[in-house]
């Protein structure tokens, strides 16, 4: 892999490009989300990989986009 070594997700305005095939960008950005919500229940988790692999417009690029959306869209299935 080549993206192995590269910066991983710095926070909610990291303006780098969020690759959706890429478990080196994927697996840091789910860590974050969950601890944004401060959650370790499996559930939380699967319902964000559904919203990432399913919900997630196309339109939406940046890792710290990804995470807004994440975040805020898995607060409001939870009603957090």
């Amino acid at each position: 892999m080549t993206t192995r070594h590269e910066a991983k997700f710095q926070g909610k305005d990291d303006p780098a490009l969020f690759d959706r095939d890429d478990l080196y960008d994927i697996l840091p950005m789910l860590e974050a989300v969950m601890d944004d919500l401060g959650s370790s229940d499996a559930r939380v988790l699967h319902l964000i990989e559904d919203l990432m692999n399913q919900e997630l417009p196309r339109s939406i690029t940046t890792r710290g986009e990804v995470f807004r959306y994440l975040s805020c869209t898995t607060r409001d299935f939870l009603e957090l």
